[in-house]
């Protein structure tokens, strides 16, 4: 490999806007990001299922429940 090319590899502290705060590896040195496992609605248990226009129901009513 040449030299003096590659950007340093560095640990790097992540801030996320939930406040939650972390450390990894990056060729920067701080990152600020909108969402993480902390406060992602699928890792937390959270997530909700967007119904546009009634199509779950419509579903539900055209099919019924056959659990």
């Amino acid at each position: 490999m040449k030299k003096d090319i590659h950007p340093k590899y560095q640990i790097t502290k992540v801030t996320c806007a939930c406040g939650n705060t972390f450390e990894t590896r990056s060729t920067v040195e701080t990152l600020h990001v909108e969402i993480c496992s902390n406060c992602h609605p699928f890792f937390t248990g959270k997530q909700k299922l967007v119904d546009s226009a009634g199509r779950v129901e419509k579903f539900l009513r055209k099919y019924g429940d056959r659990r």
